[in-house]
């Protein structure tokens, strides 16, 4: 039998704040396990919770990048489950009456398509459970309740996905989009963004879907490739031999290679969602969503559209300009400054992305100021110096953060553009490689290269190309 993957991804998203959904303790990563919490996020008796306005604005925000509507009315609600890091025995979310609904994102993959979205709500993260790393991990489960009330959007789509090279697209532009914005910091390592991936399949060619499979907390764009694909297999191998898909939830085992059971799926109303008492209706106007939209920098696709038109960029340029705001404002200053976007793009491209990878810079540190970098791209453009020597020197500034012109003329690495230097050069080379000038005279083209070479070499590397070039044609065709 051919089997149809239906794939559909919800994504938990670490809204960029201070402080949590609901009180007033820190969201800050790395500090001592319960170091971060309050009876508010401890859920004690008689606490109240006071939402984050910062938080709602940020969820507005990754609404609107996204194409959402905005509803002006949502409702938090509690949803009642047990668990050992829930300390309330319930999770604050939104159910029936989420903040945001539709919307969508573009995916190249599979062709083109646009993957819709059902829904994004607000909710709050639970604590974590931690199974090693302690003397008697193998009797005891420790609970630290620092991430416990911290707020996150979840972001539903439809099933819209038919493989895991459109999930995992559609999970990498969805991250880029919301990292852009600054609605998250885009930390899959630290937990800061999640996915769990609904999986179905089906006989080609059927309309209804198959019984789906939920894949739990997948933390790198790798591991939900893998998952989908393992559970794709799985399931298609299941009916294959006359099994039937059981509704379940499923982790990913890296180390294994597999999905593992972990538990029965639940359905809506086995969580008994209700109003949460606590809470008021959060009331969003027009007005707020204006204010939040004003505040929105231009997105991703818009951007790279815009550098391909007004720069003349290829595509492949724009592509990796846009990969952070930060790097395409970084490309956006050079390119202005130099008067020269390809050559900016190929140095951002090259040998700063190269320099800052080898570093582990993040694009924020950079050392090289856009403008450091604009004056290295006018001395090459101008002829002050050359290609080769010019790499020489951004390795100077990227070091000490002087110009590129303080370098070249402390150092005399200014390119040699005296005619009458380079003649002589060029005469001394042509005498020394009698055997290369014969050979270039007999018809022998690719030896001009070996002596434009020597010629460079014998001034240091400081000859200017293009003048080297004609002098050393010019002598040689006298003969």
């Amino acid at each position: 039998m051919k089997f149809d993957a239906v794939v559909g991804l919800e994504i938990h998203a670490q809204l960029h704040t201070r402080t949590k959904a609901f009180c007033g303790c820190s969201t800050s990563f790395g500090s001592p396990a319960n170091s971060q919490v309050c009876p508010v996020c401890l859920g004690l008796p008689g606490a109240l919770p006071v939402l984050n306005s910062h938080a709602v604005d940020l969820a507005i925000k990754a609404a609107l990048a996204l194409e959402c509507d905005v509803q002006p009315e949502s409702i938090f609600a509690r949803k009642n489950y047990f668990y050992p890091d829930l300390p309330k025995g319930y999770q604050i979310s939104q159910y029936e009456k989420p903040l945001a609904l539709g919307g969508g994102l573009d995916i190249d993959a599979g062709g083109g398509k646009r993957v819709a979205l059902t829904r994004i709500h607000m909710e709050e993260d639970a604590g974590k459970s931690l199974h090693e790393g302690f003397p008697d991990s193998n009797q005891r489960t420790y609970l630290d309740f620092n991430r416990s009330g911290v707020p996150l959007i979840e972001i539903v789509s439809e099933p819209d996905m038919r493989s895991a090279a459109e999930a995992s697209e559609f999970f990498t532009r969805l991250r880029d989009i919301l990292v852009w914005v600054g609605v998250n910091d885009g930390n899959m390592e630290e937990g800061s963004l999640r996915c769990d991936a609904n999986v179905s399949v089906r006989p080609l060619g059927e309309s209804a879907l198959g019984t789906k499979v939920e894949v739990k907390n997948l933390n790198s764009f790798r591991y939900l490739r893998d998952a989908i694909d393992y559970e794709i297999d799985r399931q298609a191998d299941l009916i294959e031999r006359g099994g039937r898909v059981v509704q379940e939830t499923r982790l990913w085992d890296s180390t294994g290679g597999r999905t593992l059971s972990m538990r029965s799926k639940e359905e809506a109303h086995d969580y008994r969602y209700f109003p949460e008492p606590d809470l008021p209706a959060l009331m969003v106007s027009e007005a707020r969503v204006e204010a939040v939209r004003r505040t929105m920098p231009e997105l991703p696709e818009a951007r790279r559209r815009r550098f391909v038109a007004a720069y003349a960029l290829p595509e492949y340029d724009a592509g990796v300009l846009t990969q952070s705001a930060a790097l395409a404002d970084y490309f956006e200053v050079v390119a202005t400054m130099a008067r020269n976007p390809k050559a900016a793009s190929n140095w951002i491209m090259g040998e700063l992305l190269r320099a800052m990878k080898d570093r582990g810079t993040a694009m924020v540190e950079v050392p090289l100021t856009p403008a450091l970098l604009a004056g290295l791209i006018v001395l090459i453009d101008d002829g002050t110096i050359s290609g080769s020597i010019a790499k020489e020197v951004f390795a100077k500034m990227l070091d000490s953060g002087r110009p590129a012109a303080d370098i070249v003329k402390a150092e005399g690495l200014a390119q040699n553009s005296d005619e009458g230097a380079l003649v002589a050069i060029v005469q001394g080379v042509i005498a020394a490689n009698a055997e290369a000038v014969a050979q270039f005279r007999a018809g022998s083209a690719k030896t001009f290269g070996f002596l434009v070479g020597q010629v460079m070499k014998g001034s240091g590397g400081k000859a200017n190309p293009a003048l080297a070039n004609r002098l050393l044609k010019r002598e040689l065709d006298r003969g």
